[in-house]
């Protein structure tokens, strides 16, 4: 048993022992680089807080403060897989990237957890720096990090095969309804898809019309808002891609409630191809949303397991899911307006 003392740790680190209490329970009001030479030290000296064991099969699992379907179905998804492995889990939600760091920092050093599972967090530079450091084995899913296995699907291919869909039936005059104007956590994967949409009307020579992109909050109420918008521009849509099932649907009720059919008016496309999605007849980009998890656990299981093996991020695959919501553009073309 070490005879460290937190005295010990403060000396050497040049902290006060507060300090060190501080930054080894992750707590906020420590500077990134304090908190660095403190968890450095402590590691050396071989120093955990009284109370702070080593972890028993504990996954740290840290994902987007939301309520949507895709994470749900996400988070229940990778805990089931866990459970089942005989691991536990403790889960932290975060709203911005500051909270991020902090919840990171806690499940290391308070809980001890013995590797982390990122849900679609971008990490912020901060929370590189710690990981780096803290021995932890990590795997992301639904964003990539250096130095960190990844499970992830190509979302721009996705958006690209989406719009080709649309374009396929006849339509140009496609608008999006994104993600959150402002992302407090940088939420990578709306920008590409909203990218891989843009490169392929590019590629296709049809005009990018920003004002055909609205944001919807990825919810089902932003989504209705959003085609309302979407419907008052100067030649509007004749096809709207989603960017998420939940968006789809409130754009597709907003249609409905203003009269107009779907598809024989306007097309909708949405992601994900949650439970819903059938029933309403949406056509969707479907995402493997189990095989997330499933891969995600195996990846850290493989990193606990044998530390010095090499771990390969995997790619997931998505597919269109064609239903009666999409359907041959019925006007004739009009030109986009110069």
């Amino acid at each position: 048993m070490s005879t460290t003392t937190i005295e010990d740790v403060a000396r050497r680190a040049g902290v006060s022992t507060a300090t060190v209490s501080r930054a080894l329970r992750g707590l906020p009001n420590v500077a990134p680089s304090t908190r660095d030479r403190v968890l450095r030290v402590a590691q050396e000296m071989a120093y955990a807080l009284p109370g702070i064991g080593a972890s028993s099969k504990t996954v740290g699992i840290i994902s987007l403060m939301t309520d949507q379907w895709f994470f749900n179905r996400l988070g229940a998804s990778v805990e089931a897989v866990l459970m089942s492995q005989g691991y536990n889990f403790l889960r932290q939600s975060v709203s911005d990237a500051a909270e991020q760091t902090s919840k990171i920092q806690q499940l290391v050093t308070q809980y001890r957890v013995d590797g982390l599972l990122i849900i679609t967090v971008p990490l912020s530079e901060e929370s590189l720096a710690f990981l780096s450091q803290a021995g932890r084995p990590v795997v992301t899913i639904e964003t990539r990090a250096p130095d960190f296995p990844a499970v992830y699907c190509d979302n721009i291919a996705a958006a690209r095969m989406a719009t080709q869909h649309l374009l396929n039936l006849g339509h140009e005059r496609i608008g999006v309804i994104s993600g959150l104007p402002d992302d407090p956590v940088g939420f990578s994967v709306p920008n590409q898809r909203l990218r891989g949409y843009h490169l392929h009307l590019e590629a296709q020579g049809i005009e990018v019309r920003p004002e055909l992109n609205v944001p919807g909050n990825f919810s089902y109420a932003g989504g209705a808002e959003a085609t309302v918008r979407l419907l008052s521009v100067p030649h509007p849509p004749t096809a709207i891609l989603a960017f998420s099932d939940e968006m789809a649907i409130g754009a597709i009720k907003t249609l409905r409630d203003m009269g107009l059919r779907v598809p024989q008016d306007i097309s909708v496309i949405g992601f994900d191809d949650q439970d819903v999605a059938a029933y309403v007849g949406l056509t969707t980009v479907q995402q493997p949303v189990n095989d997330f998890g499933e891969e995600a656990v195996n990846l850290l299981l493989q990193q606990l397991k044998a530390p010095e093996s090499p771990v390969q991020s995997v790619q997931l695959p998505t597919r269109l899911v064609i239903r009666s919501t999409t359907g041959p553009l019925r006007e004739k073309k009009r030109p986009s307006p110069g």
